[in-house]
């Protein structure tokens, strides 16, 4: 990636990656306990769950870079199942990296991310291979639904659950980079990057990092044109619209959204699931869009069409206002 002069630029969530447990954002209950299995070097298997950019695998390498020091990618395997997810890489990798030799640790460290992608065979043979090596290696498996995994490696884990990050914590963390780069931003420009991000600091910083290429402060407008993302209003005047029986005015509005500005049909039921409760509207009228959102998010993730699936959500809306 270049900056705005045109000059090498690193990519920030590298750059910015926790060198310690410490530094990990928005989970200091999770961070002092895992603290303590490092400074009593006794790790045992651990199983991080939660949904992505909430700090899973900068846990699981700032555990590393602690136990290791310098030889940390030495005797740090990491690996990602959903592009290796079937048995071939737990009898291969793993294997090969478990029992290869090595010195000055107890033992050594294989992180599977995205482990709730493997089969069921290959979580059935991790399991034995957890039980072989032991003795020598400990695993940190990373999902984001932890009901994929079989039981029996649940069971062999301790099991810690990151949840979505706060607005708080994203903020106070983009407003650091923001000064340590030495970027100009309003508060509204912070605001709608956190909105953008919904709990994702991977999302967040990368967010910040295409807003700064622009050469302009990061504010609010720069955010929701490099993110695509609506603002909240413009997901409140369609909603609102709706309920209110005028499907015309409701569904001009996401034409706007999907044609104009190029926002996904996915996107769009996710902005207005998360911001149902903040509108001012009757609960009825709430549970009655939930509802109809539900439908639709599932029949687009079957292959229906946005468009379709989308005005179709909005007229059984208006067709049911009171």
């Amino acid at each position: 990636m270049t900056d705005a002069a045109g000059g090498r630029q690193e990519i920030w969530v590298e750059k910015y990656r926790p060198e310690r447990l410490e530094d990990v954002v928005g989970h200091p209950d999770i961070t002092e306990r895992l603290q303590s299995y490092v400074d009593r070097d006794d790790l045992p298997h651990l199983l991080f769950a939660g949904p992505a950019g909430t700090g899973k695998t900068a846990s699981s390498v700032s555990i590393a870079k602690e136990l290791y020091g310098d030889d940390w990618e030495d005797n740090f395997l990491e690996l990602n199942a959903s592009d290796e997810r079937g048995i071939d890489v737990v009898r291969d990798r793993i294997k090969d990296f478990a029992r290869s030799s090595f010195g000055g640790h107890n033992y050594r460290v294989i992180f599977l991310d995205e482990a709730d992608a493997l089969t069921d065979d290959a979580q059935s043979a991790l399991r034995r291979t957890m039980e072989q090596f032991s003795n020598n290696t400990r695993f940190i498996l990373s999902c984001n639904y932890s009901s994929k995994i079989i039981d029996p490696i649940q069971s062999r884990c301790a099991v810690f659950r990151f949840a979505q990050l706060g607005d708080d914590a994203v903020a106070a963390h983009l407003r650091e980079i923001a000064e340590t780069e030495g970027l100009e931003h309003t508060d509204d420009g912070i605001d709608a990057l956190v909105y953008a991000a919904d709990g994702d600091m991977r999302r967040a910083i990368n967010a910040l990092q295409a807003a700064s290429a622009t050469g302009d402060s990061v504010n609010e407008e720069t955010v929701y044109a490099i993110t695509a993302t609506a603002r909240p209003e413009e997901i409140e005047t369609m909603v609102t619209e709706a309920l209110g029986g005028d499907f015309a005015a409701a569904r001009a509005t996401l034409d706007d959204l999907l044609t104009n500005r190029g926002l996904a049909g996915g996107d769009i039921i996710d902005q207005v699931h998360r911001s149902v409760w903040e509108f001012d509207v009757e609960e009825a009228a709430a549970v009655r869009l939930l509802d109809r959102l539900g439908e639709a998010d599932y029949r687009i993730a079957e292959g229906a069409n946005e468009r379709v699936q989308l005005e179709a959500l909005l007229a059984s809306v208006a067709l049911n206002a009171e």
